[in-house]
């Protein structure tokens, strides 16, 4: 009798992770995909798409050439685990059962409970999001005019407000359209969490390139045309995205297993407080011993092989493999520029090196999506692509 084995998401997580269970799983195990997408999307690259939209033809990867022949692929909408049935309810279609499920759902935007933040900001969690942004941008800029530009704020400085606030600087050299660009942050500096040397080089090169950086003031609420602050005056917009933290999704809501706002807790193996359920990318806390796992691309790549050898290891009634995060450094893009900081050689260079920019750290970002495409579909397909990387 063959063992039903289903993930969830085709994020970073989940696409790794059918990858990694074509190659682990035996022949006795029947392998489903669902997603609400038809695509993998290369989404540390999204921001690009708010510059140009044709852009999405090269960070968007048809699932029919992730997936093998064996793989049956069903998009659809999760609206719901049921872990006592062992079943996936979906929008559209009948539920699918399991015998082993990889939780890979990604994430949804987190508001904090800040009044009117919901309700009037973008924000960047899928390709559709980039789009809209697009739009937003070039209505605001075709109404503007130099003497009053639109205004145009990004709320959080983590990595993809920082990202996109550098591509609306780009967007608006490129059209010399009549833009102001704001990028606000509740905590002292830019990319909180990080090591003070990357903070300073991305405050420089997004300062350079037009962007006005407010920090240390946290949003009260939003309105219809403005945000308000702890302390300072109040900022009006014309168009707002919203950037900050990451909650699980609502599919999540009734689930038995043990989560955090959505979020499953899960051992440094991936499972679940349900032995038949792993969990990993954004959807998971992956335990790793004082601090859990960042909500990276990243980690999610990392997780993805050991998750899918775990599963065929778990079927099979063989200990499980334990997994421990390995950052390998960071790359952040400013638009056409970016800053990298303590890169590994795993990445592509010689050396550990510490902060960075240039063309070396440009090109290092277009490899490291390079790379994860080539992991996907083959350095072919990574290669004709790389001019949008």
């Amino acid at each position: 009798m063959s063992t039903d084995v289903v993930v969830l998401g085709s994020g970073y997580a989940g696409a790794g992770a059918v990858k990694s269970l074509q190659s682990s799983l035996g022949s006795d195990a029947d392998l489903t995909w669902i997603s609400d997408t038809d695509y993998h999307l290369v989404l540390h690259e999204v921001h690009r798409v708010i510059r140009d939209p044709a852009v999405q033809a090269d960070i968007t990867i048809p699932t029919r050439d992730i997936a093998d022949r064996s793989t049956t692929f069903v998009t659809d909408t999760v609206v719901a685990v049921d872990t006592d049935d062992q079943t996936i309810e979906l929008e559209d279609a009948e539920a699918v059962s399991y015998d082993y499920l990889v939780v890979a759902l990604g994430s949804q935007t987190a508001y904090y409970g800040i009044p009117g933040l919901d309700e009037h900001s973008l924000t960047l969690k899928s390709l559709d999001d980039a789009l809209s942004i697009h739009e937003a941008v070039d209505a605001a800029s075709e109404e503007a005019t130099r003497s009053e530009p639109a205004q145009i704020v990004v709320g959080g400085a983590g990595l993809s407000g920082i990202q996109t606030a550098g591509e609306l600087a780009e967007f608006r050299d490129d059209r010399r359209a009549p833009l102001e660009i704001h990028l606000v942050e509740a905590m002292e500096e830019i990319f909180p969490g990080h090591d003070p040397s990357i903070q300073g080089a991305l405050r420089e090169r997004l300062e350079d390139a037009g962007v006005t950086i407010h920090t240390d003031d946290p949003i009260t609420e939003a309105t219809e045309d403005a945000i308000n602050f702890d302390e300072g005056d109040p900022l009006e917009y014309d168009v707002l995205i919203w950037t900050g933290g990451i909650t699980g999704q609502d599919a999540l809501d009734e689930t038995a297993l043990d989560n955090q706002h959505n979020r499953v807790e899960v051992e440094s193996n991936f499972q679940t407080s349900d032995e038949n359920v792993f969990a990993i990318g954004d959807s998971a806390i992956v335990d790793q011993g004082d601090q859990p796992a960042p909500p990276t691309a990243q980690a999610a790549w990392q997780a993805a092989e050991v998750v899918g050898r775990n599963v065929a290891r778990a079927i099979e009634g063989r200990p499980l493999e334990t997994w421990e995060y390995d950052d390998k450094g960071t790359v952040v893009s400013i638009g056409e520029r970016a800053v990298a900081h303590d890169v590994k050689p795993a990445l592509g260079v010689g050396l550990p090196v510490s902060t960075f920019g240039g063309f070396p750290a440009r090109n290092l970002k277009k490899l490291i999506a390079a790379r994860w495409i080539a992991d996907l579909i083959g350095w072919n397909a990574a290669r004709k692509r790389w001019s949008s990387l």
